[in-house]
């Protein structure tokens, strides 16, 4: 049941930019980077294991080999692996979208909803973003709107700072904004419905499809609720965000940390900032600033040592 350190999948989206390559060391050859799928199974763009016997494998084929009790007790109640996490650079703003919830995904695109949380990286000065709507509308005018292209004047425009989260239900009309970039915890679901894309055309000139049926049908209508805040746990450690799909945390390390790993879930680890070792059974592996890692479920402790901070997600 060792760690075993993984590489992302490489989205190049005609939003994204440079930064996860030049700053967390993203070996990619695309011209932009607009994702990186840091812990997946999803068929859209799997992690690959780069250590351990298993090196070589995408995550999908680890977790066969090994045994679904790598996962824990928690993931048995999901039919396939929970969570997907994903590093997020918005060099451009990002369509304003919505995701369905588990009952509709389920039954319209054959994958879970999309329950999701950002947890802010880096941001311009003045970045923003939309989460919800900035007063209670009707569904049609919700429809009017995406028609006449006026959708931005009823959404809830929130300016953001390094550190801040957001939690955004399924079914919540959202968006970020350009400058930004994001460490999102998410259900394991591709299933994205736009309602508003600036117009924008790909690289062979052709708008890219909106999904406004379908929208109407997901949203949910009412004001946007006050953004949840973080839970503290200790000097050390915040809970970000915690919901039937997901629990995450944000370790900082100064010295050295105990983790804690039981046999109710998996650990996955993202390094956010600077550097760490992270010490398992005697073992010893060095972590930088983008590095994510899998725990397997099990009775005991690692420990990370060096200044860092992590993301910590689990079921």
């Amino acid at each position: 049941m060792k760690p075993v350190k993984l590489t992302p999948a490489f989205k190049d989206y005609l939003w994204g930019g440079t930064k996860l390559r030049t700053e967390f060391g993203k070996d990619c050859d695309f011209e932009k980077i607009a994702e990186s799928w840091e812990l997946s199974t999803h068929k859209d763009g799997e992690s690959t294991v780069v250590t351990g016997e298993h090196k070589g494998k995408k995550l999908s084929e680890y977790i066969e080999a090994m045994g679904k009790e790598v996962l824990g007790k928690n993931a048995e109640k999901f039919s396939y692996f929970p969570i997907l996490i994903k590093f997020i650079d918005a060099k451009d703003n990002l369509s304003i979208q919505v995701h369905p919830d588990d009952e509709y995904a389920l039954k319209n695109e054959g994958e879970y909803g999309k329950t999701e949380m950002w947890y802010i990286l880096d941001c311009e000065e003045g970045a923003f973003l939309y989460y919800g709507f900035n007063k209670e509308i009707t569904r049609d005018e919700f429809a009017d709107r995406i028609k006449n292209n006026t959708i931005l004047e009823v959404l809830n425009k929130v300016e953001v700072k390094k550190g801040d989260v957001f939690f955004i239900k399924a079914g919540t009309v959202h968006a970020i904004g350009k400058g930004i970039v994001i460490c999102e915890i998410q259900q394991n679901s591709n299933t994205t419905y736009r309602v508003y894309d600036y117009d924008r055309r790909d690289k062979d000139g052709n708008a890219r499809p909106l999904h406004t049926e379908k929208a109407i049908e997901v949203s949910t209508f009412t004001k946007a609720p006050e953004n949840s805040g973080v839970t503290k746990i200790s000097d050390d450690e915040m809970c970000l965000a915690k919901c039937e799909y997901f629990t995450v945390d944000k370790v900082d390390v100064n010295g050295k940390k105990k983790i804690k790993i039981d046999e109710n879930s998996f650990r996955s680890i993202i390094i956010t900032t600077g550097n760490a070792k992270l010490y398992s059974d005697g073992e010893e592996m060095e972590l930088k600033k983008g590095d994510s890692v899998f725990v397997p479920a099990f009775n005991g402790e690692i420990e990370l040592e060096g200044e860092c901070e992590a993301v910590i997600s689990y079921v």
